[in-house]
């Protein structure tokens, strides 16, 4: 299979869906693979690197998209990007298409076989493309909301940590999965006054024995969530639900509760975000305030620490990538059921059941499309 790797154009995106060694994998296993020059510049993989890996350098993306069967990338198409696709082709990438429905409907109407990166899940139902990202996300979020807090940024002058003397910043987690999970074993690593919610008393009791009061946890209750939150000093939007626009659990009333220069990063703005007043923003331009509060909702986290999310992301999608190029999509889901989850759509339909009720479509069965 022709396999193409363009260079990402959202803003600040400095990740390639794969470095040079996940290359030789490809071709060494009998694929083509098209690269687009300075495709891993940035984060010091020249096209050099690429060449002698086997890839085939293309500086024109509308040939690199004209040539190949596959597109492997790591964000979503912007608007110059989805005039090049065309009917047939597989897009192999993140998408958070519940976020953005007007993509998923261009999309459709491009005809393309869509493949999210992030509802794909596994046998236990976790979703392992999503992982890498949203470990790294999550250990972020508490460096960007201490960022988030100085006062030059508009925040309330807190140090999270604290000092001898002077009580530590509290932290608030709404959501116990992947990101939360990361970001207090850092906000807690620091000596942060840290509190997660989650719905699930499963995961509460695994963060319950795992700290030993170092943390606390309290269900997810809308009242539980308002006292909380009217006390932190930075909240971390950590919910998640694949395939679906993440849960408002924030609104403007709740946000105007909290303490004035207190910070909110929205890590599930990917999906739409936790909160009424979230919208993207970009490592360019992060922050804004409102309502008193200091918000950091970048969609593209991962991408500020380039090297290392790629090298991460690339280690956990390649296998799915080369199961994918060497049996085709039918062949791939019917062997792995967790991997058809992953398609969102095909043939100007709907594959994901979770994505089609908020888009207010009827999904088909993936069987019916590739």
């Amino acid at each position: 299979m022709r396999i193409g790797i363009p260079k990402e154009t959202k803003n600040h995106e400095y990740r390639v869906a794969a470095p040079p060694a996940s290359v030789a994998e490809l071709v060494r296993a009998g694929h083509q693979v098209l690269v687009q020059s300075m495709a891993g510049h940035a984060i010091g993989y020249d096209d050099e690197a690429y060449r002698t890996a086997g890839a085939m350098i293309v500086t024109d993306p509308a040939v690199l998209y004209r040539d190949c069967d596959l597109i492997y990338k790591v964000k979503e198409p912007l608007a110059d990007e989805l005039p090049l696709l065309r009917p047939g082709q597989i897009l192999f990438c993140y998408l958070h298409l519940a976020a953005v429905p007007e993509l998923a409907h261009t999309l459709l109407e491009r005809g393309v076989t869509a493949i999210a990166f992030e509802t794909v899940t596994d046998a236990r139902g976790a979703t392992p493309l999503l992982a890498p990202m949203s470990q790294i996300a999550g250990r972020l979020a508490l460096q960007m909301g201490m960022q988030a807090l100085e006062m030059k940024n508009g925040g309330r002058g807190v140090l999270l940590s604290g000092v001898p003397g002077v009580a530590p910043g509290r932290v608030v987690i709404l959501g116990g999965g992947n990101v939360g999970g990361n970001a207090a074993r850092l906000a807690v690593g620091i000596g942060a006054d840290v509190t997660l919610l989650d719905r699930n008393p499963d995961k509460l009791k695994v963060y319950d024995d795992l700290y030993q009061g170092r943390l606390k946890t309290r269900f997810a209750t809308p009242a539980n969530i308002e006292e909380c939150l009217s006390q932190a000093d930075l909240t971390i939007g950590a919910a998640y639900v694949p395939g679906r626009h993440a849960p408002r659990l924030i609104d403007r009333r709740l946000l105007r509760r909290m303490p004035r220069g207190s910070a909110l990063v929205d890590v599930s703005i990917d999906q739409g975000g936790t909160a009424e007043t979230s919208r993207p923003t970009s490592h360019s331009e992060p922050f804004f305030l409102e309502e008193g509060v200091v918000h950091y909702c970048v969609p593209n986290m991962p991408g500020a620490v380039a090297r290392t999310s790629t090298l991460a992301l690339a280690e956990a999608t390649l296998p799915y990538l080369m199961k994918l190029a060497g049996l085709g999509p039918r062949r791939a889901f019917e062997q792995d059921a967790g991997f058809a989850a992953g398609l969102n759509l095909a043939q100007g339909r709907l594959a994901h059941p979770g994505l089609a009720e908020d888009l207010g479509l009827v999904p088909a069965d993936w069987r019916e499309l590739v």
